[in-house]
């Protein structure tokens, strides 16, 4: 059994995360956890009212409203939860470093999940807004980021550039998610040059013994990036798997941003892991 736990923000409650939740439940008994954080990390503005080195701290404390909002996401997990058959806890990290106790949170799990719209809109509605990108770059467990409307992965895409990162992401998917293992499975790799899949024979050694449905994918192509997003669109029910995300997934070729519109475009579930 796994621990798998769902970031909500505030008053921004996400459906989508606990859909995914349930299908992963469906498929292998987890323990859900559901974290739940202040309406804004204080962080980036606490000590305001700071007066000099011995003078008074400001020390916002959490409004009534928003402890009202939080108490609400509370309730409602929970009746989903009973009426799935989760088993459930809940942790209240509603305090003044928000993203900290996230990132607490992820030592002590298997996977972290959260919405690619609605987490901390307030911050940003662009998604990936800046608290987005600092959890998923120092998550300590792998994440999966979902729109709130998408179809339930129906198949998984592996994109790979043989590279340390990809190659990672590659395998925390199969040790995390071994039960998803058994869909349709593509090996994406994609170039504007004549070249080989990197170490095709190793990768397909790799993934083969984890995935029992393989393809491998090269595409050869003049723009990589925009080619990848009309092919993945057309993959009804995908699950992208990418490494780390400051970096492309796919190849040096594309730039870093990949990930950030994959994520914006909200239409399917990215699995991301990095060391």
């Amino acid at each position: 059994m796994k621990k798998v736990i769902i970031a909500f923000d505030g008053k921004h409650f996400s459906q989508g995360a606990l859909n995914i939740a349930e299908y992963l439940n469906e498929r292998e008994p987890i323990l859900l956890t559901g974290i739940f954080l202040s309406a804004v990390d204080y962080r980036d503005i606490i000590g305001v009212g700071a007066v000099g080195l011995g003078g008074p701290v400001f020390m916002p404390t959490l409004e009534k409203e928003d402890e009202d909002i939080i108490k609400e996401s509370i309730a409602h997990f929970e009746t989903v939860c009973q009426h799935k058959g989760f088993e459930y806890r809940v942790h209240k990290d509603n305090e003044l470093f928000a993203l900290e106790e996230l990132i607490t949170e992820t030592r002590f799990a298997d996977l972290l999940i959260i919405s690619g719209e609605n987490f901390y809109m307030n911050v940003g509605e662009k998604q990936p807004n800046d608290y987005m990108q600092r959890v998923l770059h120092k998550s300590e467990c792998p994440v999966i980021v979902v729109p709130e409307n998408y179809e339930l992965p129906g198949n998984i895409v592996l994109t790979y550039d043989g590279g340390e990162e990809s190659v990672y992401a590659i395998k925390q998917f199969a040790y995390v998610l071994p039960e998803l293992c058994n869909l349709e499975t593509t090996v994406f790799f994609a170039s504007h040059k004549e070249e080989e899949l990197p170490e095709r024979d190793r990768i397909s050694e790799l993934a083969a013994r984890h995935f029992k449905n393989l393809t491998l994918q090269r595409m050869d192509i003049i723009k990589p990036q925009k080619m990848f997003h009309e092919w993945i669109n057309e993959k009804r029910g995908s699950m992208v798997v990418s490494g780390s995300f400051a970096r492309s997934g796919l190849s040096e070729s594309i730039r870093k941003s990949f990930i950030y519109e994959t994520i914006a475009e909200h239409r399917i579930p990215v699995f991301i892991a990095h060391k």
